[in-house]
Formats: structure tokens, C-alpha cells, sequence
């Protein structure tokens, strides 16, 4: 154990302990996104939170689905998508895409010239060509070039160590 200035640390081989990794990665907050493309079953969304900025020029972005999820297939290969960063108050939002392929009964969803699902209210949208893909082990490395952008005033939805929250001003 390292004594750092919390206390104690656990110490730990990713390889052989990924419950450990995976409370380790935990520790790290994100913001919460649903990651939209339509398909020829219909408007898909997953929720995201391997959400991340690349370049401001080109404008990029990148995001990291499981292999292993029943949706994957229709993000590996999609040419456009959008990301939708949601506000605190959008939870609901986010389990409903955490659970099913198509949660976007009551939301205001409107469609893009390619087709991909827009939802409205989110905090921020990028609108996406896909421009590369990168393996990465159980994970594919989706990358974006935004084609277009929106934001609206209002905190984001945070998860950090397996639970939603919010962002509090002035700690």
C-alpha cells in the first residue's frame, strides 16, 4: 500500500485484477453522452461516457464503444453520427439508452440531412463524418469530424465511481 495524501492506495496489476482497474477508472468523472445513428432498423442510441475532444482544426472528436455491445455493429462502420452531451437533468434520458436500442419514445428527436437522429434539450450536440477507426483492444476508437455544432447555458450530468451527479460551483 501506498500512503499518498488520502491515505492508503491499493496497488494492482490491471491484468490480473480488472474489478480493481475498472473502480481505478471509476475514479475519474465524465460527463454522460448518447451517441446517435440511424440504421435500417431505425434511429439507434447508446449512452457513452468515453467521450472525449481530439483537435479544434480540424474540428475532432472521439468516442469508444464495446466491442461486446449488441449495438456495436451499427457504430463500427456508420459514415455520420452525433453526440449529444446531456444536462442533469436528462437522466432519465440515459438509462433509458443504457437498456434499449431505441429510447426515444417522448423525446424531441428530429433527423439531419444524413438521417442521424438529433435529440433536443442536450446540453451540447456534434454532429459527426466518421474520419477513422482505431482497434483497441475490447474497445474501437471512433473518431469524428464535427460538422456541426449547438450548446445551450446549464450543468452537465456527471458519473463517476458507478453513479450519476452533477457539477457544483464554487468547492
Amino acid at each position: 500500500m501506498d500512503g499518498g495524501q488520502g491515505g492508503f492506495m491499493q496497488i494492482f496489476q490491471p491484468d490480473a485484477d480488472q474489478r480493481a482497474f475498472r473502480d481505478a477508472l471509476g475514479r475519474f468523472a465524465t460527463g454522460v453522452t448518447i451517441v446517435t445513428v440511424p440504421s435500417g432498423d431505425g434511429p439507434i442510441g447508446i449512452t457513452a461516457n468515453s467521450f472525449a475532444s481530439v483537435s479544434l482544426d480540424p474540428p475532432l472528436v472521439l468516442w469508444s464503444p464495446a466491442k461486446s455491445s449488441r449495438r456495436f455493429k451499427y457504430f463500427e462502420t456508420a459514415p455520420h453520427f452525433a453526440i449529444h452531451v446531456l444536462g442533469q437533468e436528462q437522466q432519465p434520458i440515459c438509462g433509458g439508452f443504457a437498456k434499449s436500442l431505441s429510447a426515444f419514445d417522448g423525446l424531441q428527436v428530429t433527423q439531419n440531412e444524413h438521417n442521424v437522429p438529433l435529440i433536443g434539450g442536450c446540453l451540447a450536440r456534434f454532429e459527426c463524418q466518421l474520419e477513422t477507426t482505431h482497434d483497441a483492444g475490447d474497445h474501437l476508437i471512433i473518431l469524428g469530424r464535427v460538422t456541426r455544432a449547438a450548446l445551450r447555458d446549464g450543468a452537465p450530468l456527471v458519473f463517476s465511481g458507478g453513479e450519476y451527479g452533477c457539477f457544483t460551483n464554487g468547492l
